[in-house]
């Protein structure tokens, strides 16, 4: 696979997807529509704040790529833009609506886990139940012109693994693998606080026992004093 998309690209791309197959008729898209789109609030994470600028910079961008085509329509004026990232006749990407789903909603949201994907994915195509999608996941992973998405580690205290795409390149897992049930070395900012604690602990004996000793010095001359007596 040769597509390799920054974080603000995954955004656009995935926007065009998404307005493509659940609203045609505003298909495709001024940059105006587009800013909204990479902005909305619903159906994204993170929720960015771009500004028209930067759109527009990342669209010039993917047209660079010939990710992204521009044209004014008929009787306007308006530049509108359509994605040519897979399933159009200048793409040699080809994806059925369920792994073209699937990819769009790991765009817009990132990792997720297959029961999240199948919820998420409802306005986009149709998933009869997890294993459904489990499976198109599996296909993704495994295609020869692919891999186009991974599986991460499971999260510890998790049922379900998440499962991300590979458009950004490799990803790193953020928590420990699920074959990890117990720690088994300490990190090293974990091994200096470790280390600083055992110091004030030493310390803290020390002071004790200067302390002892100092409460015995003055007991001794009251015990003295009691005997003469």
């Amino acid at each position: 696979m040769d597509i390799y998309l920054s974080h603000y690209e995954t955004r656009v791309i995935g926007c065009l997807i998404e307005k493509e197959i659940t609203t045609p008729d505003q298909y495709p898209l001024s940059l105006n529509a587009l800013v909204n789109a990479c902005n909305q609030k619903s159906n994204r994470d993170p929720v960015l704040e771009l500004d028209e600028a930067t759109v527009q910079q990342i669209v010039d961008e993917l047209i660079k790529k010939h990710l992204v085509s521009d044209r004014t329509g008929f009787g306007s004026r308006v530049t509108k833009y359509r994605h040519r990232f897979c399933n159009t006749e200048f793409d040699p990407l080809k994806f059925s609506a369920q792994e073209l789903g699937i990819l769009c909603v790991l765009l817009l949201r990132g990792p997720q886990t297959p029961g999240e994907l199948r919820t998420r994915t409802n306005r986009l195509c149709r998933f009869n139940d997890v294993q459904e999608v489990e499976t198109t996941l599996t296909g993704l992973a495994e295609r020869m012109d692919g891999p186009f998405v991974v599986r991460l580690p499971r999260e510890i205290g998790k049922r379900e693994a998440r499962y991300a795409h590979l458009f950004s390149g490799e990803v790193e897992p953020a928590h420990v693998s699920e074959t990890v049930t117990k720690p088994t070395a300490l990190q090293s900012s974990d091994q200096e606080r470790l280390t600083q604690l055992e110091n004030l602990v030493g310390e803290l004996r020390q002071d004790i026992n200067q302390l002892k000793l100092k409460l015995d010095q003055l007991a001794t001359p009251n015990r003295l004093e009691n005997t003469d007596t």
